[in-house]
């Protein structure tokens, strides 16, 4: 069977594929269009169209190499049969420890003093010491208490002595030492706000411009899920108006980040592109973990990882159309 990427992905990866014997490709000239047309399975990297199963007539499987799965589009997946399958976890220390690295270059005001040294002298640099400020103490709220957040709750409080505020969807119980709080107080005391939840009806702009007018003057947002969990503009006016400390953005509403975006002239914020779950240690565990999915799912299996199990007989049913066969294989 044909194993479409939308990007490269890990040689171990590929390497499990085709031991499978599936063959690999990625989009060549004829672009994506030209390759789901063909594929059994995708390992998905970057946004897919809507309409991803009339353009993928043959697809079983849509296997995010990554926990978001807002790449993909379940519902159309889910009414014609696609499993949809995701990695949870597996860059959960990647992105846990680049919020650390953040927090740390904003509280000891590293980059500024490195391009200060460079371009001016040792004592104009050694000035922005005098408002670096140490970890220990502070507070940091976690919006998203998943595999990510319950490694950034860790390192934060066992390593730093930070007190950690968390909001998580449902009943289920915080990690010890992390205290529950709803978002309007967790973003009105924290230090640092970092957003590591998934992009769902439910978190689309939790980061409102009333929440965002709640943090104190020298806190910082991070924001390490997904662009339109924050309310952009109301962003943007905090930060121009100095009304918070700054922002470390990892994700946008629109990726790539455009040349002339405002958020490049500001003094207080941090931008990288969408990197906080590309470690070299991640990058292998998701690639392995998404490239098992795949083998497992076009062997007739269920994915471990299982987005939407509601598709199963539509599934069953797909395959028999394809001419596969729809015996359920143990994981």
């Amino acid at each position: 069977m044909l194993v479409a990427l939308t990007d490269p992905i890990d040689t171990t990866g590929e390497a499990i594929l085709r031991r499978a014997g599936h063959e690999v490709a990625l989009p060549g000239e004829g672009g994506l269009d030209a390759l789901l047309a063909r594929a059994e399975a995708v390992v998905v990297r970057r946004k897919l169209p809507d309409d991803l199963s009339a353009r993928a007539p043959r697809l079983l499987a849509a296997v995010r190499q990554g926990v978001g799965v807002d790449m993909i589009p379940v519902e159309d997946c889910t009414a014609n049969g696609v499993l949809v399958a995701n990695v949870p976890g597996a860059n959960a220390d990647s992105v846990a420890e680049f919020a650390i690295a953040q927090m740390l270059a904003i509280a000891r005001r590293a980059e500024t003093m490195h391009a200060e040294l460079i371009a001016t002298e040792w004592n104009t640099a050694r000035a922005r010491s005098a408002q670096a400020f140490e970890l220990r103490g502070r507070v940091l709220g976690i919006i998203g208490m998943g595999a990510i957040g319950t490694r950034l709750a860790e390192i934060a409080r066992d390593g730093f002595r930070m007190h950690v505020l968390a909001h998580r969807r449902g009943d289920a119980s915080m990690p010890e030492g992390v205290e529950r709080a709803e978002p309007d107080r967790l973003f009105a005391e924290s230090d640092f706000v970092v957003l590591a939840c998934p992009l769902t009806a439910e978190t689309r702009g939790l980061a409102s411009a009333a929440r965002i007018g709640r943090m104190k003057g020298t806190a910082w947002l991070l924001n390490l899920a997904r662009g339109p969990v924050v309310e952009g503009a109301a962003l943007l006016e905090a930060l121009r108006a100095g009304r918070i400390g700054g922002a470390a953005l990892d994700v946008h509403d629109e990726q790539p980040l455009a040349p002339d975006h405002p958020l490049r002239a500001l003094p207080n914020v941090i931008l990288t592109p969408h990197v906080a779950g590309l470690s070299t240690e991640a990058v292998e565990r998701m690639s392995t973990g998404a490239a098992e999915e795949v083998v497992r799912i076009l062997a007739g299996g269920r994915p471990r990882s299982f987005i939407n199990p509601v598709a199963w007989e539509a599934s069953r049913r797909r395959r028999a159309v394809l001419g596969y066969p729809v015996e359920e294989v143990a994981a």
